[in-house]
Order: C-alpha cells, then sequence, then structure tokens
C-alpha cells in the first residue's frame, strides 16, 4: 500500500493497464475530506496536533467478495480508486500478478527517485572538520 500511495497516478493506471481488471462495485464512491495530522516533538513526546491533510478515499468490491480501500494524500479520488483496487486483488488468487505487474514495478521507479535524490543530496555534502590550534 505505501508503494501505491506513493506512486504517481498516471503510473499506477499504466501498470494495473496490463492486468485483466474482474468486475467491481463501488461501496463508497470518490469522496473527499479532511484528516487530522498528528506530530510528535522529538519522537517521543507528547502528541499534538500539526493541522489537517486532504485526503480521497473510496471502498469498492470485487464481484469475489473481496473488498478494498483506497486513501490518497490530495483530491485525486482516481488515484484512491486504483489504489481500492489493487487492495481487493490482492486478496484475491491475482495477488501474484499484482505484485509482479504492478506493485515491483513501482517500487523499482520509487527506488530509482530515491537514489537519484541522494545522489544531488551527496553532490552539495560539505564535510566539517575542527582544527584545533596550539596546547589545550
Amino acid at each position: 500500500m505505501a508503494v501505491l500511495a506513493r506512486s504517481a497516478t498516471a503510473a499506477i493506471a499504466e501498470r494495473i493497464a496490463a492486468v485483466e481488471l474482474p468486475p467491481f462495485q463501488r461501496l463508497r464512491a470518490g469522496e473527499r475530506g479532511l484528516v487530522m495530522v498528528r506530530g510528535r516533538i522529538g519522537g517521543d513526546g507528547t502528541p499534538f496536533n500539526l493541522g489537517e491533510a486532504t485526503v480521497a478515499r473510496v471502498a469498492l468490491r470485487l464481484e469475489g467478495g473481496a473488498v478494498g480501500f483506497g486513501y490518497a494524500l490530495g483530491r485525486d479520488t482516481a488515484k484512491a480508486e486504483l489504489i481500492a483496487l489493487c487492495d481487493a486483488m490482492i486478496q484475491t488468487e491475482r495477488a501474484a500478478t499484482i505484485e509482479r505487474e504492478v506493485i515491483a514495478p513501482l517500487a523499482a521507479i520509487i527506488a530509482v527517485g530515491r537514489r537519484r535524490t541522494a545522489a544531488q543530496t551527496a553532490a552539495t555534502r560539505v564535510d566539517f572538520f575542527t582544527l584545533v590550534r596550539g596546547e589545550g
């Protein structure tokens, strides 16, 4: 689910187009709303409300009965629907196909992006050292 949430809508749609999609029924059509984002000071402090984030969500049921839920930051209900569809299909005998055809290629794209960002960040790295003069 993390891979799908981090992927672009077009990338998910492109990958899922290679898979035969089963008939499905929308249990909850695309909705947009807000969720409260919580934070902690120092990672172990008391939680506090950081602010609100826009979220899109969809729930659907495949013909076989598997129910999928999709949530996506932002207002993109199409992305939430694609995520819900993948979630439902992962619960069926199509799980290996979804992993191979959709999730693995998207994870590879995310990994390439992370390596590129790491390389760009490393290029700006400055090594500081302390020069001690004299005694003491």
